[in-house]
């Protein structure tokens, strides 16, 4: 089945793309969803639209990914944790508490997919994290892990 992407889809492509997908992927996750319409002649057009939108976009986020980059970068950020005696956690740090804490200090609403955690944050104290903003712009965060 062939459809066009209207987001994006991880391990298959970008909006815009005419992809090759089976029959019940397609019909029964992509179409639903509104991650894909399917293909036809006239969809051309729409292809188009949605490429031309996505490049725009692609210019106004990355001079916007390297303000965010520089004001992320600027202030270490702290995530309140529950640990036991000697500074041990209870579990990880998550992806969405650091998220959240991003937010927090900087005002800017930063998706916990585009954290990335290089090993799991078990103990207090400094750590870095990695934060993909833009295509070509990651920004990497100081995090103080401290007890609530």
């Amino acid at each position: 089945m062939k459809l066009i992407l209207t987001q994006e889809v991880d391990g298959l492509g970008a909006p815009g793309d005419v992809v090759e997908v089976k029959d019940g992927y397609g019909r029964n996750y992509l179409v639903p969803r509104g991650l894909g319409i399917r293909w036809t002649r006239g969809g051309e057009k729409t292809i188009e639209s949605i490429k031309a939108a996505r490049t725009a976009r692609a210019v106004r986020d990355a001079d916007h990914a390297t303000d965010v980059k520089a004001k992320l970068e600027a202030n270490a950020v702290n995530v309140k944790v529950r640990a036991g005696e000697g500074g041990r956690l209870f579990g990880a740090v998550t992806t969405t508490e650091i998220a959240d804490a991003i937010t927090e200090v900087s005002g800017e609403k930063v998706d916990r997919r585009t954290i990335v955690v290089a090993n799991p944050i078990k103990t207090l104290g400094a750590h870095e994290v990695s934060v993909k903003l833009h295509d070509e712009v990651t920004a990497t965060v100081a995090l103080n892990v401290v007890p609530a």
